[in-house]
């Protein structure tokens, strides 16, 4: 559904759920995030067979499989949070911690950003937990600028937690070539 250079972005299928229950269940991942943790091989299907209710260009989120080109691995998924006004979303990625490093989290947001603003989009928007710094570094590298630090701003898994509020306007977007 979008590639670029080395990922494909697309729906996601059943036989994604071993590797959505792994690397969701991971404990350095699923601590920024607001899921449950482990994530079971029942659960995770049952997920996935929700991601596959919905349309990417309907309001509400879509979740999309980052695959690896080269041999078609799951390597993680991409949420798109598209506003009523379809002029505005969110964003969120988690990458399975065994492809973190390769610059293929920077690969995505780049491929997806571009996608929605040659759809039309104004503003795109990413939030995350203050504490991690690798996602905070990906947003900046595909131009995202800071916008806001939320103090304990979110409850997760019993911790308050501070955010980082991300922005990005369709004019100051500049493309893949920006990747740094």
């Amino acid at each position: 559904m979008i590639e670029s250079p080395r990922l494909l972005l697309r729906r996601f299928r059943p036989d994604d759920a071993p590797v959505l229950a792994v690397y969701r269940s991971d404990p350095d991942i699923a601590r920024y995030q607001s899921w449950a943790s482990p994530i079971t091989l029942t659960e995770a299907a049952e997920i996935i067979r929700g991601y596959a209710e919905a349309q990417p260009e309907a309001p509400g989120w879509f979740q999309y499989a980052i695959e690896l080109k080269v041999d078609g691995r799951l390597i993680g998924d991409f949420g798109v949070d598209l506003h009523e006004n379809r002029l505005q979303a969110d964003l969120g990625c988690t990458l399975a911690p065994a492809h973190h490093g390769h610059g293929y989290a920077t690969e995505a947001v780049h491929a997806v950003a571009g996608h929605l603003v040659a759809q039309g989009l104004h503003r795109l928007s990413a939030h995350c937990d203050a504490r991690n710094t690798d996602s905070m570094r990906v947003l900046e590298r595909a131009g995202f600028r800071l916008e806001g630090h939320g103090i304990e701003a979110e409850l997760i898994r019993g911790e308050w937690t501070d955010t980082h509020s991300y922005g990005l306007l369709a004019r100051h977007w500049k493309g893949p070539s920006a990747i740094a």
